[in-house]
């Protein structure tokens, strides 16, 4: 099994509603994906609670390879999801791991 974790870091110039709005339309698109991508085997959205550290969603999932992770980030629904955070984007970190 592979779990892939991302975490985003929202711009601090956006205004905070901007922001919980492309968050919240994110973790709802993020989380219908199953439905339209069947190689996911569990994918959840989560919001930083804890003001004092710098990333702001957790996204973490989990595939049976590697290869379903790549063809998982280049589906047309997981891209679209994506470009919901996109005006309100600082920076993304991902890794993947084998267990």
């Amino acid at each position: 099994m592979v779990k892939h974790i991302v975490l985003f870091k929202l711009k601090d110039a956006a205004s905070a509603d901007s922001k919980l709005e492309a968050a919240r339309r994110f973790k709802e698109a993020i989380e219908a994906l199953p439905a339209v991508i069947p190689s996911i085997r569990r994918i959840e959205v989560g919001f930083n609670i804890n003001e004092a550290e710098s990333w702001s969603i957790a996204l973490y999932s989990e595939f049976d390879s590697l290869a379903d992770v790549k063809a998982y980030a280049v589906h047309p629904a997981h891209v679209a999801a994506g470009k919901l955070l996109a005006e309100v984007r600082e920076s993304r970190a991902c890794v993947d791991y084998e267990v």
